[in-house]
């Protein structure tokens, strides 16, 4: 890609952990995409497909601060470090993604119930699909969502991660 074709640099860096392989990119602005996979190179095609126009770099620091905080999330989804996150979405995907972040590590609810927090009761399939649109998945914790009925229903990085992500933060409520 020629550099009059690039709109923004994006800095990456992988770490290993209980999700498996976890990809994290951040923008000048924040953290922009938290995806969690099996090995490194799909992971990349994701992340090239959510960002086509983008430069992207491996971090040369193997742990910049904005890692440090986002591997301090997965070990902890109780940490209360701030972090600058970068959320692309419509409106209603921006409410439901706040939304979102407003439910405690260790409880879940269901998309009827996000809808509601989200200011549109009736937007059940909405709010679903904002939560497949996540960019960030982990750090706004889409993953506490079930359906109705109890069932995990779908997640972006597959439904094994989401029952890893709720068996993780049981085990940390329970402490």
């Amino acid at each position: 890609m020629s550099s009059s074709q690039v709109t923004e640099h994006i800095t990456w860096q992988s770490v290993q952990c209980y999700l498996g392989q976890v990809l994290v990119a951040c923008s000048d602005t924040g953290v922009c995409a938290l995806m969690a996979g099996e090995s490194l190179p799909p992971l990349m095609e994701r992340l090239r497909s959510r960002f086509p126009r983008a430069q992207l770099c491996q971090a040369e620091n193997a742990c910049p601060s904005w890692l440090g905080k986002v591997k301090a999330q997965l070990t902890d989804g109780r940490s209360a470090e701030p972090l600058a996150l970068d959320l692309r979405g419509t409106e209603f995907q921006q409410q439901v993604w706040q939304a979102l972040q407003s439910i405690p590590s260790g409880e879940v609810i269901s998309y009827a119930e996000l809808a509601r927090r989200a200011g549109r009761p009736k937007a059940v399939r909405a709010a679903a699909s904002a939560c497949g649109a996540n960019p960030v998945a982990v750090l706004v914790p889409c993953h506490r969502v079930l359906r109705s009925n109890g069932d995990l229903g779908g997640y972006n990085g597959g439904v094994a991660i989401k029952k890893a992500l709720l068996a993780h933060e049981q085990t940390l409520s329970a402490r």
